[in-house]
């Protein structure tokens, strides 16, 4: 596959994904206001806690999906459609057992819900609706959706997005018009949910069966076919332990919050975290697309192209996650108190956390590569990261509460995340010594350090006042940004020359 090809699919996914990014940004924000003022914190609260605790069950996924892309590159790269066929059957029979033992964990758990949901101060019942219409909405995706692997393997990430984005607007419209028109509104929130995540799944399917009609999958020969593909469960026994350590790092912070303090609490921190999650759908808007292309790149052989791509991904995602961080540093505290209330802003030592452990998992390159070569036999690397991370935030939140908890997320990123992936990548990836990736990354990190600073100090000389009302926060956002981007971009541009190499192949792409 010529390398315009895959950067053609790219910014066709990247298109699209942009589209609705800007779309769903604007609803999320209404309705989550929406919610707050008309449900309250304790509701949202516990809508988010249930998402956690589905997400701890899903984590039966193992990484199949995973595995089972690695193993899909090849055959879609040489167009064998039999190969492409049996995989997807052997990821159809595996979901199925999955989404047995999901079904069984969820009522297990939902034995526990009369202690687990104590302390909340809403009905238990919203507890047991909110999560039995999560678990049905995640089920859809092991019995029906699972052959959606395909489009994503096949860099038409963008067919998914039409599919599901379009009817996902139109939830969220409805929901936030029974929550402010209907009595009993979170009960109609959550039928709307139910009924929209049946909806989405006949949609996509019908997509699936209109772009790959040849695609056959027959799950009960599930058992004999992966005989074929030993690959497959190798890969997926290994990433398992790779998600387990990022639901730990994604889903367990709000348990613990919850655990040592309120649900209140727990929608404090999510209203930030949905200010970050907004920025890192952005960052994925533009750059999730890459991950198909890179497998193919990587399936293709061509070691020196693959690592010019690598510096290219890694200088880009640093600087876009260094505007990101420093936006919300600037005004991320100025927009919560025009938006919900000055009650909802999160504690300055709570806030600068977030703000490195923003920066570390936008800026995170290395998993995309490692993923490409299909690497995963680190397995210790994750249940290291997940018992640094969930040890130091349960020891060190019982004493420092939110600040605690976020410092032991901060911690095991730097150690697993900044420290170990890239030297894993180097090794058994590139083949080649780590210290190419410490003098390049230094220097691209001292350059948005050096451009942070230089850039406060521009700002503190300006004459903007901030956000007394959305018209001065919008004025203070652009001079802050006005002021960050091209600095930033002047001191990465003399630090390395990868921003010029890359500056350079996207005018070529975009001229042809």
């Amino acid at each position: 596959m010529p390398a315009n090809s895959r950067t053609a699919k790219s910014l066709k996914n990247a298109r699209a994904a942009l589209l609705f990014y800007f779309l769903n940004l604007l609803l999320q924000f209404f309705s989550r206001k929406i919610f707050l003022d008309y449900l309250g914190s304790e509701v949202l609260g516990l809508n988010t806690t249930a998402q956690n605790l589905l997400g701890f069950l899903n984590l039966a996924e193992l990484g199949i999906g995973s595995a089972v892309a690695y193993n899909l590159y090849k055959p879609l790269f040489e167009g064998n459609r039999q190969a492409i066929n049996e995989i997807v059957s052997i990821q159809g029979w595996l979901y199925r057992r999955v989404a047995y033992v999901v079904l069984a964990g969820a009522c297990v758990l939902m034995g526990f819900f009369p202690w687990i949901f104590a302390k909340a101060q809403v009905p238990l019942g919203y507890a047991y609706g909110s999560f039995a219409v999560l678990l049905l909405s995640s089920l859809l995706g092991y019995f029906v959706n699972y052959r959606q692997i395909v489009l994503t393997a096949d860099q038409q990430q963008y067919r998914i997005t039409y599919s599901t984005q379009s009817i996902h607007i139109i939830k969220v419209i409805l929901q936030i018009l029974a929550i402010r028109f209907l009595s009993h509104g979170y009960v109609w929130w959550l039928v709307l949910e139910l009924l929209m995540a049946v909806l989405s799944s006949y949609v996509l399917d019908r997509c699936i069966r209109k772009v790959y009609p040849w695609l056959r999958t027959v799950t009960n020969k599930g058992a004999e076919l992966q005989k074929r593909y030993p690959g497959i469960i190798t890969k997926t026994k290994q990433i398992f332990f790779h998600q387990m350590a990022t639901y730990v790092l994604t889903q367990t912070s709000p348990l613990i919050i919850y655990a040592y303090a309120s649900l209140t609490l727990v929608a404090v921190y999510g209203n930030y975290l949905l200010i970050i999650n907004g920025i890192t759908q952005l960052m994925g808007a533009l750059l999730n697309g890459v991950g198909a292309g890179v497998g193919n790149l990587v399936a293709e052989g061509d070691k020196q192209r693959v690592k010019s791509v690598f510096w290219e991904l890694t200088a880009l995602r640093m600087w876009l996650a260094s505007v990101a961080c420093f936006g919300i540093y600037s005004l991320g505290h100025s927009f919560i108190t025009l938006w919900v209330g000055a009650k909802y802003v999160l504690p300055q030592s709570a806030y600068i956390l977030l703000m490195g452990i923003t920066f570390i998992q936008l800026s995170r390159t290395n998993e995309i590569f490692i993923s490409a070569y299909g690497i995963y036999q680190d397995i210790w690397a994750p249940v290291m990261e997940a018992i640094l991370n969930l040890g130091l935030s349960v020891i060190l939140g019982y004493y420092y509460g939110l600040t605690g908890i976020l410092s032991g997320v901060l911690i095991s990123l730097l150690v697993m995340v900044v420290g170990w992936k890239p030297y894993f990548l180097y090794r058994y990836g590139f083949q080649e010594s780590v210290w190419e990736y410490v003098w390049r990354y230094g220097r691209l990190f001292m350059g948005i350090v050096l451009a942070c600073i230089i850039s406060n100090y521009l700002i503190s000389r300006s004459s903007v006042l901030l956000s007394f009302n959305y018209k001065q926060w919008i004025l203070s956002a652009l001079v802050t940004m006005g002021i960050y981007m091209p600095v930033s971009l002047l001191l990465l541009y003399l630090a390395d020359c990868t921003i010029r190499d890359f500056a350079k192949r996207l005018v070529r792409i975009i001229q042809s």
